[in-house]
């Protein structure tokens, strides 16, 4: 089976970025719960139109890391970050994106490097709802069976049609890279990517949860949610940009 037959891009995709993305990518929040406020205090939702279609992450006042794949054709222009409110719809602070800057090596075919970097246009500020994101150390690999938390407002279910309006959570297990690859196959999971969920499926990230954070226990942004086939089926775990070895582009569009 060809990587595009099975890829599922968990963005949701404009008509004019469609193209640009494998066919059958999807992503939300399945089995998860509803966050509660502190959380994920740096999560952003990304909106095209006042429709959210990505999840992001505050770095800094000024600096949101998201997926590459989200970013891909978007025109700063048409979007905007809220911040600092567990809904998608109202709450916190509304403000534009002046710039967007795609890892130089993203693949949309294979979506190796999956991260890019939106620069705001008004300065986001910390307060009582809003933080900022800790970065891991460069090179660390999450270790396999250690429990993660990735959060968003996909979908509830593969194919769902709506999206919560609150945001959810969901814990899941990283699993190691040669399980994956095992799932995957050997090349569609590479050094800049790392897999978590059960074997028996039931929870996972889904469509619209694309960008978003994956935490692990000491709230450190490991990942961001880049892809997966479908969402929470047994034997495909969530795949996801691992942030450690991505960090040099990272911190030099910080």
């Amino acid at each position: 089976m060809g990587l595009k037959a099975f890829l599922l891009a968990l963005a949701i995709p404009a008509l004019s970025t469609a193209a640009a993305l494998p066919q059958d990518v999807t992503t939300q929040i399945v089995g998860g719960v509803a966050a509660q406020q502190g959380d994920f205090p740096f999560i952003v939702s990304l909106q095209r139109n006042g429709a959210h279609f990505c999840g992001g992450s505050l770095l800094n006042s000024r600096t949101v890391i998201t997926a590459a794949h989200c970013a891909v054709g978007q025109s700063p222009s048409s979007l905007r970050v809220r911040a600092g409110s567990l809904s998608r719809t109202s709450g916190g602070t509304l403000v534009g994106v002046s710039s967007i800057v795609v890892h130089p090596s993203f693949s949309s075919s294979t979506l190796d490097s999956d991260v890019a970097i939106f620069k705001l246009s008004t300065a986001i500020p910390t307060s009582g709802t809003i933080g900022y994101a800790t970065l891991p150390p460069s090179g660390s690999d999450p270790a396999a069976n250690s429990i993660t938390t990735v959060a968003g407002w996909g979908t509830l279910s593969q194919g769902g049609s709506s999206l919560p309006t609150n945001l959810q959570k969901v814990d899941v297990p990283v699993i190691s890279r040669s399980t994956c690859r095992s799932q995957y196959g050997t090349s569609a999971i590479t050094n800049n990517m790392f897999c978590a969920g059960y074997t028996s499926g039931g929870k996972d990230s889904c469509q619209g949860d694309s960008g978003g954070p994956i935490v692990d226990t000491s709230k450190v942004l490991i990942g961001l949610v880049s892809w997966g086939e479908g969402c929470a089926q047994p034997n495909r775990a969530g795949v996801y940009t691992r942030v450690a070895t991505l960090l040099s582009f990272i911190t030099a569009n910080m």
